[in-house]
């Protein structure tokens, strides 16, 4: 595993944490048609939270896993930052690990 590799892990980690934490963490998996979204986030069938927890977080912790090359660009902060702006939530801490997430992957072509 390259050093990239473990710092994505970290924080993701980190954001597992927060989402539970926040009492955002489901202990049941979501249906098989919320994950079949094509919608970006898969803002039709499911809340940020959820996508994080069941697209974003197993997508990223599988490619670690197997070595895979990780995406070089990555925009989740910013939905995140929508998404907690109407919310009573102290969704700082969260939002802080998905900007470095964002940070770690965006990188120059």
């Amino acid at each position: 595993m390259n050093n990239l590799h473990v710092s994505v892990a970290e924080v993701l980690m980190d954001v597992e944490k927060e989402l539970r934490q926040l009492h955002l963490w489901e202990f049941e998996m979501i249906s098989e048609e919320a994950l079949a979204s094509t919608e970006p986030f898969a803002i039709d069938t499911m809340t940020f939270p959820q996508w994080v927890q069941f697209i974003l977080l197993p997508r990223l912790y599988f490619m670690i896993e197997q070595q895979m090359e990780l995406p070089s660009y990555c925009s989740v902060a910013p939905m995140a930052e929508e998404y907690f702006s109407v919310l009573n939530l102290h969704s700082t801490p969260l939002v802080s690990h998905l900007k470095k997430i964002d940070r770690l992957l965006t990188r120059e072509q």
